[in-house]
């Protein structure tokens, strides 16, 4: 027998589909796509003294840059019920990993909102890409205090002329690895939007194209409201926790970008030990073990110290010896400003540290520094300094570049 999809309202039959016609009911056109891996060359780095200035050049990055010129263009409030707002911090002007609003005021519950996006890893490998947004939409999320097991996510692909086949073969690369994280993650699409044909030809024959760009938007529930954290850091005296591992997997980094190279080996996430982190991390979180928590995304762990202290204009030093590392992956440059995902920057009290390190006991974290009143980062490795610039000039460098 026929088999169809019936909708009703209040017992009222409004839509009868048959199923056969919803499959199947339409011809499926056949494409071809092609994926070639890209021709790339290894970047030789020659050790330095000093990074300072590399990390000002990365805060200065249009990826990394405050966005707040726009931002304050938008409503930061909803019927009052925004508990993080996307700027916070001491002075109202940190970057936030994720928005949290309370929908019901008479309810602790509550929503994180949290996106991903890693285009300039889609010159190198499209499906690394998907799986990196993936990840950091939902790092985001987590890092606010979402419960990782409730989470919802949203696609947004941008991409060229998808009758090409190199161009259909790199974004069925990312669609292969939205399916793969999806499936570890436990965490499902509920819908999504796609703008295929970002590609246009001048006037001189010459064919533009975007690069293929996958946005993700992740929706995440707060099990209380109260428990929720902020990235700035609170108070001087706590610890600074490095959770997750970090890889010598500089491929389009920033690092390589203001140093207009793109590299080779792109981060890669871990989808046997991604979801156990964020389930710890959100663990440690909604047991009031945090005072503040960052993701380490664009620019690696350099970034998230800097803004982190520039926020909550506290000072800060850390000792590189100390970060978790695959082996290898122990050059300062690696330590400093590796993008390897599904890593987390914690502020602990030193009298938490026994419990979180029992939250965390079956994964690789490291206590990298402390949170201190000097109105300085400085960071150093086995001895040697390798960053030290005061909060207001790194703060400088991170807000100049777009305030307009």
């Amino acid at each position: 027998p026929d088999k169809d999809l019936v909708l009703t309202y209040e017992r009222q039959e409004v839509a009868r589909l048959n199923m056969d016609f919803l499959h199947d009911g339409l011809p499926k056109e056949t494409r071809q796509a092609r994926w070639q891996p890209p021709q790339l060359t290894q970047v030789n780095l020659e050790p330095q003294a000093d990074y300072t200035d590399d990390l000002k050049q990365i805060l200065a990055h249009v990826n990394v840059a405050s966005k707040e010129w726009v931002i304050r263009q938008y409503d930061h409030e909803v019927q009052g019920g925004s508990v993080i707002k996307p700027l916070v911090g001491a002075e109202h002007d940190g970057p936030s990993d994720a928005a949290v609003l309370r929908p019901k005021l008479d309810s602790d519950r509550g929503i994180a909102l949290g996106c991903g996006l890693c285009p300039q890893y889609s010159d190198i490998d499209p499906y690394w890409m998907a799986l990196a947004a993936i990840d950091e939409a939902l790092r985001n999320v987590v890092c606010v205090g979402a419960d990782p097991q409730r989470v919802a996510i949203l696609d947004n692909f941008c991409w060229g002329n998808c009758a090409k086949p190199d161009r259909l073969g790199a974004l069925v690369r990312a669609a292969k690895g939205c399916y793969d994280a999806a499936i570890a993650y436990r965490t499902p699409f509920i819908s999504g939007k796609d703008s295929l044909n970002n590609e246009f030809q001048t006037d001189t024959g010459q064919t533009i194209a975007i690069p293929g760009t996958l946005l993700i938007s992740a929706m995440g529930i707060v099990p209380d409201v109260n428990r929720c954290v902020s990235m700035d850091l609170k108070e001087p005296g706590n610890a600074l926790v490095l959770v997750g591992l970090t890889r010598e997997q500089m491929g389009a980094s920033h690092f390589l970008r203001v140093r207009n190279e793109l590299g080779v080996e792109l981060p890669q996430v871990d989808l046997s030990t991604a979801p156990q982190i964020l389930y710890a991390v959100s663990c440690a979180i909604n047991n009031g073990l945090v005072r503040s928590c960052h993701d380490l995304s664009e620019g690696g762990l350099a970034v998230a110290l800097a803004e982190m202290a520039f926020a909550g204009n506290c000072g800060i030093e850390v000792d590189l010896i100390m970060v978790p590392n695959e082996a290898g992956a122990s050059a300062d440059h690696v330590l400093l400003f590796s993008e390897s995902p599904t890593r987390f920057l914690l502020e602990v009290p030193e009298d938490r540290l026994s419990k979180l390190a029992v939250i965390l006991r079956e994964i690789r974290f490291g206590q990298i520094g402390r949170v201190t009143d000097s109105g300085q980062m400085i960071v150093t490795h086995d001895g040697r300094t390798v960053i030290q610039s005061s909060l207001t000039e790194l703060k400088e460098a991170w807000q100049s570049p777009l305030r307009w």
